[in-house]
Parts: structure tokens; C-alpha cells; sequence
């Protein structure tokens, strides 16, 4: 599939998705003083997405923090925080842990970030919620930055908190 229409439809799955998650009504018509579909969605929150849906399809590179040559799932996380909002946030996924307000799982909004141990050691891997139970990230060498479903026994089974950076 052409990449640029594989990120159309990654784009249109997530807006079905935040759909799901009451962020985007279908196409519902809307009373005037009633925001538009993506006013719904903080602009905040649009901006990280949308940054992130651009790095789908780069290489997953141990260590990596240039899009050119392949992302981390943290070096992923920072760019998009860096180029979306202008935020600084560490390095690596453990220390991005311990960056911003904890916040439930049932709480997840887009735009949190979500962690997991996938190394054996605690908050060892993270990714950006994006509602709708999914969310992006660089998963592990040989892959590529992409979307998945919090709902896999794999990573339910992992899954050790989240993060909120972004004022609500």
C-alpha cells in the first residue's frame, strides 16, 4: 500500500476512533454554538496526533531519536512532544515516567502517555494514547512506528500507567 494513503486511512481510523471515545461526532449536524468536530478535540492533543501520524511507517532504530535513521518508542515520544508542542521531555521511557500527572486508565485521554514493561523492568517501553482503547508507538527492532490495540492480552498484561502532559 502507497504510504500516503496508508497514513489516509491511519488518519481516518483514528478519527473513527476518537469517534469511539465520544471526541469527534460522525457526521452529525451541529447546533452553531456547539464546537466543530476537531474543536471537540483539544488542539493540543490534534497537534500531537497528527505529528505522530506523520512518523508512521519509520524504522524502529535502538536508540534512535532521528526520523531519518529510526526512532525508540522514547525518542518517538519526545520528537512528537518537541515538534507538536515545543515540550522537552527526557530521553528515555523511564524518565518520561516520572513527567507529568499520573492518571487512571479509565481516565485516558488523547494525547496521555502510556506505558508498559516490555523489558522486564518497569515503564521499560511507552507510546501516545490516542482514544478508542489505541495507541502509537515504535515497537521493537524490525518494526515500525504504528498504532495498536490496548486491548491485546500483551499489552494489558504490561501495561504499567500513564502520564498527562498536556493541560486539560
Amino acid at each position: 500500500m502507497h504510504k500516503k494513503h496508508l497514513l489516509s486511512s491511519l488518519f481516518g481510523a483514528a478519527l473513527i476512533a476518537l469517534s469511539g471515545a465520544g471526541l469527534v461526532h460522525a457526521s452529525e449536524q451541529q447546533p452553531v454554538d456547539e464546537p466543530s468536530l476537531l474543536e471537540r478535540y483539544t488542539s493540543s492533543a490534534q497537534d500531537l496526533i497528527l505529528k505522530g501520524f506523520e512518523l508512521i511507517g519509520i524504522n524502529y532504530r535502538f536508540g534512535g531519536t532521528n526520523p531519518d535513521t529510526g526512532l525508540d518508542c522514547s525518542g518517538f515520544v519526545q520528537l512528537v512532544f518537541k515538534e507538536a508542542m515545543g515540550i522537552l521531555l527526557p530521553r528515555s521511557a523511564r524518565e518520561q515516567s516520572e513527567v507529568g500527572a499520573i492518571v487512571d486508565r479509565q481516565e485516558l485521554k488523547p494525547g496521555d502517555l502510556v506505558f508498559f514493561n516490555t523489558m522486564r523492568r518497569a515503564f521499560s517501553h511507552v507510546g501516545i494514547y490516542l482514544g478508542d482503547n489505541r495507541f502509537m508507538h515504535a515497537p521493537r527492532t524490525g518494526a515500525e512506528v504504528r498504532v495498536e490495540d490496548m486491548g491485546q492480552s500483551y499489552w494489558i498484561q504490561r501495561y504499567n500507567g500513564a502520564r498527562r502532559l498536556l493541560a486539560r
